[in-house]
Protein backbone atom coordinates (compact mmCIF):
# COMPACT_ATOMS: atom_id res chain seq x y z
CA UNK A 1 0.00 0.00 0.00
CA UNK A 2 1.36 3.39 -0.88
CA UNK A 3 0.26 5.08 2.49
CA UNK A 4 1.48 8.66 1.33
CA UNK A 5 -0.27 8.75 -2.02
CA UNK A 6 -3.69 7.60 -0.85
CA UNK A 7 -3.37 9.79 2.62
CA UNK A 8 -2.56 12.70 0.30
CA UNK A 9 -5.88 11.48 -1.75
CA UNK A 10 -7.86 10.81 0.76
CA UNK A 11 -7.26 14.15 2.93
CA UNK A 12 -8.37 16.15 -0.44
CA UNK A 13 -11.44 14.29 -0.74
CA UNK A 14 -12.51 14.66 2.80
CA UNK A 15 -12.10 18.34 2.69
CA UNK A 16 -14.49 18.58 -0.52
CA UNK A 17 -16.73 16.55 0.26
CA UNK A 18 -17.09 18.61 3.40
CA UNK A 19 -17.09 21.71 1.44
CA UNK A 20 -20.02 20.00 -0.31
CA UNK A 21 -21.77 19.58 2.66
CA UNK A 22 -21.66 22.98 3.88
CA UNK A 23 -23.06 24.24 0.99
CA UNK A 24 -26.09 21.89 1.28
CA UNK A 25 -27.06 23.55 4.36
CA UNK A 26 -28.95 26.47 2.40
CA UNK A 27 -31.15 23.68 0.27
CA UNK A 28 -34.02 21.46 1.49
CA UNK A 29 -32.84 18.17 2.34
CA UNK A 30 -35.06 14.89 1.39
CA UNK A 31 -35.17 12.82 4.31
CA UNK A 32 -35.61 9.34 4.84
CA UNK A 33 -36.00 6.88 7.81
CA UNK A 34 -33.73 3.07 7.68
CA UNK A 35 -34.28 0.68 10.90
CA UNK A 36 -36.55 3.32 12.71
CA UNK A 37 -37.39 6.85 13.27
CA UNK A 38 -34.75 7.97 14.49
CA UNK A 39 -32.51 6.45 12.25
CA UNK A 40 -32.20 8.78 9.61
CA UNK A 41 -30.58 8.99 6.31
CA UNK A 42 -30.57 12.16 3.91
CA UNK A 43 -29.92 12.70 0.23
CA UNK A 44 -26.22 14.20 1.46
CA UNK A 45 -25.44 11.29 2.85
CA UNK A 46 -25.87 8.95 -0.02
CA UNK A 47 -24.43 11.83 -2.29
CA UNK A 48 -21.60 12.20 -0.04
CA UNK A 49 -20.67 8.24 -0.63
CA UNK A 50 -21.51 8.38 -3.72
CA UNK A 51 -19.05 11.18 -4.27
CA UNK A 52 -16.38 9.36 -2.61
CA UNK A 53 -17.13 5.89 -4.19
CA UNK A 54 -16.63 7.48 -7.91
CA UNK A 55 -13.19 9.10 -6.60
CA UNK A 56 -11.78 5.59 -5.42
CA UNK A 57 -12.84 3.88 -8.44
CA UNK A 58 -11.65 6.19 -10.50
CA UNK A 59 -8.11 6.18 -8.63
CA UNK A 60 -7.54 2.75 -6.91
CA UNK A 61 -9.87 0.50 -8.81
CA UNK A 62 -8.45 -2.39 -7.23
CA UNK A 63 -9.56 -1.18 -3.71
CA UNK A 64 -13.10 -2.07 -2.36
CA UNK A 65 -15.24 0.02 -0.49
CA UNK A 66 -17.75 -0.94 2.33
CA UNK A 67 -20.07 2.14 3.26
CA UNK A 68 -23.03 3.00 5.49
CA UNK A 69 -25.75 3.56 2.82
CA UNK A 70 -24.47 0.64 0.43
CA UNK A 71 -23.53 1.90 -2.68
CA UNK A 72 -20.10 0.30 -1.97
CA UNK A 73 -19.41 -3.45 -2.39
CA UNK A 74 -20.90 -6.32 -0.66
CA UNK A 75 -18.26 -7.47 1.34
CA UNK A 76 -17.87 -11.05 3.54
CA UNK A 77 -13.93 -10.16 3.92
CA UNK A 78 -11.14 -7.44 4.38
CA UNK A 79 -8.70 -8.99 1.69
CA UNK A 80 -7.02 -6.41 -0.22
CA UNK A 81 -7.32 -3.07 0.28
CA UNK A 82 -10.78 -1.58 2.09
CA UNK A 83 -12.25 1.64 2.33
CA UNK A 84 -14.82 1.82 5.13
CA UNK A 85 -16.69 5.04 4.79
CA UNK A 86 -19.48 6.47 6.89
CA UNK A 87 -20.48 9.74 4.59
CA UNK A 88 -21.93 11.95 7.43
CA UNK A 89 -21.22 10.31 10.73
CA UNK A 90 -24.17 11.94 13.32
CA UNK A 91 -27.42 12.42 10.36
CA UNK A 92 -29.34 13.08 13.53
CA UNK A 93 -27.22 16.23 14.17
CA UNK A 94 -26.74 17.21 10.98
CA UNK A 95 -30.84 17.32 10.20
CA UNK A 96 -31.32 19.03 13.25
CA UNK A 97 -28.35 21.54 14.62
CA UNK A 98 -26.10 21.82 11.11
CA UNK A 99 -23.18 20.55 12.97
CA UNK A 100 -21.70 18.29 15.50
CA UNK A 101 -21.52 15.62 12.72
CA UNK A 102 -18.25 13.94 10.65
CA UNK A 103 -17.09 12.09 7.71
CA UNK A 104 -15.48 8.89 8.98
CA UNK A 105 -13.12 6.80 6.65
CA UNK A 106 -10.70 4.06 7.70
CA UNK A 107 -8.40 2.26 5.27
CA UNK A 108 -7.77 -1.69 5.93
CA UNK A 109 -5.53 -4.05 4.18
CA UNK A 110 -6.01 -7.27 4.62
CA UNK A 111 -7.71 -6.52 7.80
CA UNK A 112 -5.30 -4.69 9.33
CA UNK A 113 -6.55 -0.53 9.79
CA UNK A 114 -3.68 1.93 8.13
CA UNK A 115 -5.04 5.16 7.47
CA UNK A 116 -8.35 6.37 9.74
CA UNK A 117 -9.48 9.92 8.91
CA UNK A 118 -11.88 11.57 11.09
CA UNK A 119 -13.58 15.18 9.90
CA UNK A 120 -15.44 17.08 12.19
CA UNK A 121 -16.94 19.10 9.17
CA UNK A 122 -18.51 22.49 10.34
CA UNK A 123 -15.74 23.23 12.88
CA UNK A 124 -13.14 22.26 9.96
CA UNK A 125 -11.61 19.93 12.59
CA UNK A 126 -9.61 16.97 10.62
CA UNK A 127 -8.19 13.97 12.77
CA UNK A 128 -5.97 11.57 10.86
CA UNK A 129 -4.11 8.62 11.62
CA UNK A 130 -1.34 6.04 9.97
CA UNK A 131 -0.56 3.05 11.17
CA UNK A 132 2.82 3.35 12.88
CA UNK A 133 3.64 7.26 12.14
CA UNK A 134 0.72 8.34 15.21
CA UNK A 135 -1.81 10.59 14.98
CA UNK A 136 -2.85 13.85 14.17
CA UNK A 137 -5.09 16.80 14.71
CA UNK A 138 -5.25 19.66 12.15
CA UNK A 139 -1.68 17.64 11.09
CA UNK A 140 -0.74 18.56 14.85
CA UNK A 141 0.54 15.60 16.62
CA UNK A 142 -1.41 14.03 19.10
CA UNK A 143 0.14 12.99 22.50
CA UNK A 144 -0.46 9.45 23.93
CA UNK A 145 -2.95 9.13 26.10
CA UNK A 146 -1.69 9.21 29.88
CA UNK A 147 -3.84 6.79 32.63
CA UNK A 148 -6.99 8.31 34.81
CA UNK A 149 -8.56 7.11 37.80
CA UNK A 150 -12.51 6.11 37.12
CA UNK A 151 -13.50 9.39 40.28
CA UNK A 152 -11.27 11.34 37.40
CA UNK A 153 -12.40 10.18 34.15
CA UNK A 154 -15.35 11.75 31.80
CA UNK A 155 -16.68 9.12 29.89
CA UNK A 156 -18.50 9.37 26.14
CA UNK A 157 -22.09 7.70 27.07
CA UNK A 158 -25.74 8.18 25.61
CA UNK A 159 -28.25 7.93 27.98
CA UNK A 160 -30.10 5.48 26.20
CA UNK A 161 -27.87 3.05 27.92
CA UNK A 162 -28.47 4.21 31.75
CA UNK A 163 -32.21 4.08 31.10
CA UNK A 164 -34.95 0.88 30.69
CA UNK A 165 -33.36 -0.52 27.34
CA UNK A 166 -33.42 -3.80 25.67
CA UNK A 167 -29.67 -4.45 25.51
CA UNK A 168 -28.25 -3.65 28.99
CA UNK A 169 -29.07 -3.93 32.01
CA UNK A 170 -29.24 -0.04 33.06
CA UNK A 171 -27.46 -0.65 36.65
CA UNK A 172 -24.44 -2.04 35.13
CA UNK A 173 -23.80 1.50 33.49
CA UNK A 174 -25.62 3.44 35.84
CA UNK A 175 -23.24 2.78 38.43
CA UNK A 176 -19.96 3.48 36.61
CA UNK A 177 -22.15 6.91 35.49
CA UNK A 178 -22.35 7.29 39.53
CA UNK A 179 -18.81 7.31 39.98
CA UNK A 180 -16.86 9.05 36.85
CA UNK A 181 -16.31 12.81 37.28
CA UNK A 182 -18.88 13.21 34.33
CA UNK A 183 -20.44 11.83 31.31
CA UNK A 184 -21.06 13.65 27.73
CA UNK A 185 -22.75 12.39 24.73
CA UNK A 186 -22.09 14.26 21.36
CA UNK A 187 -24.49 11.93 18.92
CA UNK A 188 -21.65 11.31 16.86
CA UNK A 189 -19.11 8.34 17.73
CA UNK A 190 -16.82 9.33 15.29
CA UNK A 191 -16.53 12.60 16.89
CA UNK A 192 -16.47 10.55 20.50
CA UNK A 193 -13.55 8.63 19.33
CA UNK A 194 -11.73 11.59 18.17
CA UNK A 195 -12.32 13.32 21.19
CA UNK A 196 -10.88 9.93 23.31
CA UNK A 197 -8.06 10.19 20.94
CA UNK A 198 -7.03 13.93 21.60
CA UNK A 199 -7.26 13.00 25.23
CA UNK A 200 -10.97 15.49 25.91
CA UNK A 201 -13.09 12.10 26.91
CA UNK A 202 -10.95 9.45 28.94
CA UNK A 203 -13.32 6.72 27.38
CA UNK A 204 -16.60 6.03 25.18
CA UNK A 205 -19.62 3.24 25.15
CA UNK A 206 -22.08 2.29 23.53
CA UNK A 207 -23.57 -0.79 23.14
CA UNK A 208 -23.99 -1.31 19.13
CA UNK A 209 -22.21 0.37 16.45
CA UNK A 210 -21.39 -0.74 12.97
CA UNK A 211 -18.24 -0.93 11.42
CA UNK A 212 -18.21 2.33 9.56
CA UNK A 213 -19.66 4.04 12.67
CA UNK A 214 -15.49 2.95 14.58
CA UNK A 215 -13.25 1.78 11.28
CA UNK A 216 -11.40 5.19 11.47
CA UNK A 217 -11.08 5.60 15.15
CA UNK A 218 -9.64 2.25 16.24
CA UNK A 219 -7.24 3.06 13.96
CA UNK A 220 -6.30 6.65 15.75
CA UNK A 221 -6.98 5.22 19.28
CA UNK A 222 -3.99 2.62 18.43
CA UNK A 223 -1.92 5.48 17.21
CA UNK A 224 -1.87 7.29 20.98
CA UNK A 225 -2.13 3.78 22.81
CA UNK A 226 -5.78 3.76 23.69
CA UNK A 227 -7.55 0.40 24.08
CA UNK A 228 -10.72 -0.42 21.97
CA UNK A 229 -12.87 -3.52 22.76
CA UNK A 230 -15.93 -4.74 23.27
CA UNK A 231 -18.02 -4.08 26.34
CA UNK A 232 -17.14 -7.92 26.99
CA UNK A 233 -13.28 -7.31 26.52
CA UNK A 234 -13.34 -9.21 22.95
CA UNK A 235 -11.72 -8.22 20.28
CA UNK A 236 -14.21 -5.93 17.95
CA UNK A 237 -15.33 -7.16 14.56
CA UNK A 238 -14.93 -5.06 11.86
CA UNK A 239 -17.82 -7.09 9.45
CA UNK A 240 -20.48 -6.48 11.93
CA UNK A 241 -21.96 -4.71 14.61
CA UNK A 242 -20.61 -4.84 17.94
CA UNK A 243 -20.76 -3.39 21.57
CA UNK A 244 -17.58 -0.89 21.83
CA UNK A 245 -15.47 0.38 24.87
CA UNK A 246 -12.46 2.65 24.02
CA UNK A 247 -10.23 4.16 26.76
CA UNK A 248 -7.65 5.58 27.98
CA UNK A 249 -4.94 2.41 29.50
CA UNK A 250 -5.43 1.43 32.78
CA UNK A 251 -8.97 2.99 32.92
CA UNK A 252 -9.82 0.40 30.45
CA UNK A 253 -8.50 -2.25 32.95
CA UNK A 254 -10.21 -0.93 35.91
CA UNK A 255 -13.75 -0.48 34.24
CA UNK A 256 -13.84 -4.09 32.91
CA UNK A 257 -12.84 -5.38 36.26
CA UNK A 258 -15.11 -3.53 38.59
CA UNK A 259 -17.64 -3.12 36.84
CA UNK A 260 -18.29 -4.67 33.42
CA UNK A 261 -16.85 -8.61 33.91
CA UNK A 262 -20.10 -10.97 34.54
CA UNK A 263 -22.08 -9.35 33.53
CA UNK A 264 -25.14 -10.32 30.42
CA UNK A 265 -26.30 -8.20 28.06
Amino acid sequence: MQENEILTYAKSWIKEAGEQIKKSFQTTLNIETKSNANDLVTNIDKETEQFFITKINEQFPEHRILGEEGNGDNLEDLGGVVWIIDPIDGTMNFVHQQRNFAISIGIYEDGVGKIGLIYDVVHDELYHAVKGKGAFFNDLPLKKLNEVSVSEAIIGLNATWVTPNRRIDPLILGTLVRDVRGTRSYGSAAIEIAQVAAGRLDAYITMRLSPWDFAAGLILIEEVGGVSTTLKGEPIQLLQQNSVFISKPGLHKSIVENYLKGKEW
